[in-house]
């Protein structure tokens, strides 16, 4: 209560603050140097943990897009070999592992046959559209707006097939396959296309020899490769509904490649 009064003449006044622990600023930079360290620590492990997780879901699900252009001339003359003729191939059609950061990966196309790639399917989609433009020109219907028709067309069919994979693996419980591996087995469709097209620019009535033998290239091609994803992705087996499935696969290319191989200025049909 004194020490509103002001200082008296002649007597020392004591000092308000008082003497500060020799130790306290010693525990402090401690304390707040521990706190600092763990939720450092605690957030770093959570962002590394999350960073990861994101991470391995991308890749999971839509791997790493330079993979599947690491091709050269004689896996792609090879790979059209599988495709156009699935009967003459003798090897095996699983793919080929190695180990890759203590965990097992796929061997890029060059180095595996069986391996899926994207550069094929897109030569095959740009090839189809210059060659369904040149066989209305012939025709003498062709216009910059059907060859647009023509394209959106082939998009809309790439996507069906895409659809068509990956509905009947989630229905069979093997939903896990990358995306762009099932866009890069749908993409083969075109090169099966672009061979049937081509025949009936050259010869009008090679077409209807060509285009079923296409369409059953690609449904034998796509059923042993759905199989080889099938047992090495799914977690059980049930032999009369995987057959099933697999055979519908087959049967619905010839609808498919009937509406994609019928080139005319109407989109439908």
């Amino acid at each position: 209560m004194y020490n509103n009064l002001g200082a008296q003449p002649g007597v020392p006044r004591a000092p308000v603050n008082p003497q500060p622990a020799p130790f306290g600023n010693a525990f402090y930079g401690a304390g707040s140097g521990l706190i600092r360290g763990g939720l450092g620590a605690y957030g770093e492990k959570i962002l590394g943990s999350s960073s990861e997780y994101v991470q391995s879901n991308i890749s999971r699900y839509f791997s790493d897009p330079q993979y599947y252009f690491q091709v050269n001339d004689q896996y792609v003359r090879n790979k059209l070999k599988v495709v156009l003729l699935p009967f003459l191939h003798r090897g095996h059609w699983t793919r080929i592992t190695e180990p890759v950061g203590g965990r097992l990966s796929y061997k890029p196309p060059i180095f595996d046959i069986n391996a899926p790639d994207l550069y094929i399917p897109f030569m095959a989609f740009g090839t189809y559209v210059v060659l369904a433009g040149l066989s209305l020109g012939l025709q003498g219907k062709f216009s910059p707006e059907v060859l647009n028709w023509l394209f959106v067309k082939g998009l809309f069919g790439w996507f069906l097939q895409v659809m068509l994979l990956k509905v009947t693996l989630l229905s069979l419980g093997s939903g896990e396959a990358p995306l762009l591996d099932i866009m890069a087995y749908a993409g083969y469709t075109f090169t099966g296309l672009c061979l049937a097209v081509l025949g009936r620019i050259v010869w009008r009535y090679s077409y209807y020899f060509l285009m079923p033998w296409t369409c059953l290239c690609m449904g034998v091609f796509l059923v042993k490769t759905m199989k080889r994803v099938l047992f090495a992705e799914v977690r059980s087996y049930d032999s009369s509904k995987h057959h099933y499935l697999l055979l519908f696969i087959a049967l619905v290319q010839f609808p498919l490649f009937t509406w994609l191989g019928n080139i005319s200025v109407n989109w439908l049909f």
